[in-house]
C-alpha cells in the first residue's frame, strides 16, 4: 500500500524529461533514475500487472516514503543531473560498477615548452591532451613504461628541469634528451611528442608511416644515430601493432560494450576500437545488481564516460541494447567532447546486423569468458580454502586470514606488520604496521606481544561497536613456531578471546643431522606440528600471508630507520613546523650554528618570529650574548 502522499503525486506527474528520487519513511534515498517522460516512467513502477520484473520493485514499493520529481529541459539535462545527484547521494538500489577511485588517464601538458607524461586520476579542462581512462593501474602504467623506454621524453618535474646542473640517468642511457641543461632542438622534442600522442591514441598506421620516412630521411643525411632511435621506435610500434586484432575496414573510433549476465552478477566487456583495430580489452564485474541490463548499461556509460576530460569519448559507442534516454545521453557525451576540443558528436548505437553487430557479439563473448573464468577462479579459491579449513579443523571457511611479523635490524627500529588476505588474495588496505617500543632490543616474543595485544584490543573494541574496520580474522596466523604461538595465545587470552583461530607456521629447516623439515603448522593443544607437503593449496595460502608480512615489516622497519636517521634534533622541538625548520637550517646551515646564533640572527631569518625564538631558547636552554 502506498502512501497517501505518494499518490496524490503520482496523480499530478508532468509529461516532461527530468529525474525522479525515490525515499524511504526515514527520508534516506533509495532509487534516482532518469525518464524522458516523468509521467509514464514513475507511475510504471506502481501500476498492478507491469512488466517490470526488477528484484528490487516489489521491496521499493513496501519502503517508499514518498517521491520527489526534478523536471529538467531536455533529456541531455536529465542525463547530467541523474549523473551528478548519483555520485553526490549514492542510493541504495542505484548500481555501482567501480570503486571510489577514478580511472587512470595519462596526460601530455601541450602547451609546455618540453611536454612531459604524466599519470592523473581527475583529468581538467587544462588544454592538456588525456590518454585512456585505464581499467587498471598496472595497465597504465604499463603503457607509461613503454612510452619512457622507446619515446625521449623528460620524466622530471618542473621544478627538476629548472634546478637540474648536470643530465640525470636516464640522458646516459638515451632515454631523454635532457632539454634540462642541453640545446634540444624543439622540433625533435616535438616530434617525439607527437609520436607519443598518436601511439596513446591507437593511430599505430599512421605512426608507422611517419617513422619509415624521418628514419629514411635521417639515413640519407648520414644522422645514424638519429636513424636508429627511429628503428628502435618503429620496431616498438610494430610489436604493439601485432598484438593488436583488426576488426573492421573503417577507420572510427568506437567502444564496444558487451554484457553477460547470471542472475544479479553482470559481467561487461569493453572493446577499445580505434582505426579499425582492437588497441584493448576490458573486464567489469559487480554482484548484487538487482536493476535491468538497460540501467547497468546506462549506469556504466554514466559512471565511464564522466570520468574524463572527453577526449577518450570515442566517436561511435556501440551498445547491447538501448537505455532510458539514450539521446540525450549522447548530446551530453557530444558536450564533453566539445569541450575537450573535439567537434565532433558521439553516437550510441545498438547495431542489429552487419560488421557492427559481428562486432558486439565479440564484446559480449568477451564478457562471457571472462564471467567465466572469475567463477572458475573464485571455485578454485573455495575449494583452496576448504581444504585449508579441514587441515586445521577450522569451524568456517578462512575467508580472511590475518598473519603477523615482527622485523628489526639488530634490535634497532623495531616493526611489527599484520597484513590481511581476503579470499586468497592480499587485501592491501588492511595491512597495518605498528612502531614498537618499550621493548628490550632483540626481544621478538616481546614486541610480537606488545604487537598482537594493541590488535586484538582494537579487534575488541571494534566489536563491542560493530565496526568493521578492524573486525577479527577467520584465521590468526603468526610467523614462528610454538614459541610464538605460545604469545598469540597469551595475548588473546588476556583479552577474553578464546575462539579466536590461531595457528603458528613454521619454515621448512634442516635438524642437526641434516634431515629436512618442511614447513609446519603448529595449533593450540596439540603437541606435534602438522607438515605441509610442498605446492599443496594449503601452504600456498599460509605462505602468501607469511611471505607478504615479511616484505611489509621489513619495509616499515626501513622507513622508520630511514626517518630516524635523517631526523634532526629541530623536529624534536614544539611550535617549530617543517618550514620553519628548513628556513631555519638553510639560512644559518646547522643545528649547532642555530644553537649558539642570537636572537637578532634568528630572528632575521625569513618566516621566524618571536614564538619561534622562545620554543628554540626552552629547547636549547642557555640564550647566547646579544649582538651590539
Amino acid at each position: 500500500m502506498l502512501p497517501d502522499e505518494v499518490e496524490k503525486k503520482l496523480e499530478s506527474l508532468p509529461a516532461s524529461p527530468g529525474c525522479y528520487l525515490f525515499r524511504d519513511k526515514q527520508g534516506g534515498l533509495l532509487y534516482i533514475g532518469k525518464a524522458k517522460s516523468l509521467r509514464a516512467r514513475v507511475r510504471s513502477y506502481f501500476q498492478d500487472g507491469a512488466t517490470d520484473t526488477r528484484a528490487f520493485i516489489p521491496l521499493l514499493r513496501e519502503q517508499i516514503g514518498d517521491l520527489e520529481t526534478v523536471v529538467t529541459g531536455t533529456e541531455k539535462e536529465a542525463a547530467i543531473l541523474e549523473n551528478s545527484l548519483i555520485k553526490e547521494n549514492k542510493p541504495r538500489f542505484n548500481v555501482k560498477l567501480r570503486d571510489d577511485k577514478e580511472f587512470l588517464t595519462l596526460r601530455v601538458a601541450t602547451s609546455h615548452p618540453w611536454p612531459r607524461l604524466d599519470l592523473v586520476r581527475k583529468p581538467e579542462s587544462d588544454g592538456a591532451r588525456y590518454f585512456g581512462p585505464y581499467h587498471s593501474a598496472t595497465a597504465a602504467r604499463r603503457t607509461l613504461h613503454l612510452v619512457e623506454k622507446h619515446f625521449q621524453l623528460r620524466t622530471c618535474s618542473d621544478a627538476e628541469l629548472k634546478s637540474r646542473k648536470r643530465p640525470c640517468l636516464q640522458f646516459q642511457i638515451k632515454r631523454c634528451l635532457a632539454p634540462c641543461v642541453h640545446d634540444v632542438d624543439v622540433d625533435l622534442y616535438g616530434q617525439q611528442v607527437h609520436a607519443v600522442m598518436l601511439f596513446l591514441a591507437g593511430r599505430h598506421d599512421q605512426l608507422t608511416e611517419e617513422l619509415e620516412d624521418r628514419m629514411a630521411r635521417a639515413s640519407e643525411d648520414l644522422e645514424f644515430e638519429l636513424a636508429a632511435l627511429y628503428r628502435d621506435q618503429l620496431r616498438a610500434v610494430v610489436s604493439a601493432r601485432e598484438q593488436q586484432r583488426v576488426v573492421a575496414v573503417s577507420d572510427r573510433d568506437e567502444d564496444v560494450l558487451g554484457m553477460y549476465r547470471e542472475g544479479d552478477m553482470v559481467e561487461l566487456a569493453l572493446l577499445r576500437v580505434r582505426a579499425g583495430r582492437v588497441v584493448d580489452a576490458a573486464s567489469f564485474s559487480s554482484k548484487r545488481v538487482e536493476i535491468p541490463d538497460d540501467e547497468v548499461v546506462a549506469a556504466f556509460v554514466r559512471e565511464h564516460y564522466s570520468a574524463g576530460a572527453g577526449q577518450h569519448i570515442p566517436d561511435e559507442i556501440l551498445l547491447p541494447l538501448r537505455p532510458e534516454g539514450v539521446d540525450g545521453v549522447a548530446e551530453w557525451l557530444g558536450d564533453l567532447r566539445n569541450q575537450a576540443g573535439i567537434k565532433r558528436r558521439c553516437r550510441l548505437t545498438v547495431p542489429a546486423r552487419g560488421a557492427r553487430r559481428k562486432l558486439l557479439d565479440l564484446a559480449s563473448e568477451n564478457a562471457r569468458h571472462a564471467f567465466e573464468e572469475k567463477r572458475r577462479a573464485a571455485e578454485d579459491i573455495d575449494e583452496r580454502l576448504a581444504k585449508l579449513q579441514n587441515k586445521l579443523r577450522l569451524p568456517s571457511l578462512p575467508r580472511r586470514i590475518e598473519c603477523c611479523d615482527i622485523s628489526h635490524l639488530g634490535g634497532e627500529d623495531t616493526v611489527g606488520a599484520i597484513v590481511t588476505l581476503e579470499n586468497g588474495a592480499p587485501a592491501r588496505k588492511r595491512y597495518r604496521t605498528f612502531t614498537v617500543k618499550g621493548v628490550t632490543e632483540g626481544d621478538d616474543y616481546a614486541a610480537m606481544f606488545e604487537v598482537l595485544s594493541r590488535r586484538f584490543r582494537r579487534g575488541k573494541e571494534a566489536a563491542l561497536a560493530s565496526s568493521a574496520e578492524w573486525e577479527l580474522p577467520d584465521l590468526f596466523v603468526v610467523d614462528g613456531g610454538r614459541g610464538q604461538l605460545a604469545v598469540a595465545l597469551t595475548a588473546a587470552s588476556d583479552l577474553g578471546l578464546h575462539d579466536l583461530a590461531i595457528a603458528g607456521l613454521a619454515k621448512e629447516r634442516e635438524n642437526p643431522l641434516g634431515d629436512k623439515i618442511v614447513d609446519r603448522i603448529y595449533l593450540p593443544g596439540q603437541k606435534n606440528p602438522i607438515p605441509l607437503r610442498a605446492n599443496s593449496p594449503e601452504l600456498f595460502l599460509l605462505a602468501t600471508a607469511r611471505d607478504e608480512a615479511h616484505r611489509f615489516a621489513n619495509r616499515g622497519r626501513k622507513k622508520l630507520g630511514k626517518r630516524r636517521r635523517l631526523a634532526s634534533e629541530l623536529d624534536a622541538i614544539p611550535g617549530v613546523g617543517p618550514k620553519t625548520r628548513q628556513a631555519l637550517l638553510k639560512g644559518l646551515g646547522s643545528v649547532s650554528a642555530i644553537r649558539v646564533a642570537t636572537d637578532a640572527e634568528i630572528l632575521g631569518v625569513q618566516g621566524v618570529n618571536r614564538r619561534h625564538l622562545a620554543a628554540l631558547r626552552a629547547h636549547f636552554g642557555d640564550q647566547p650574548a646579544q649582538a651590539e
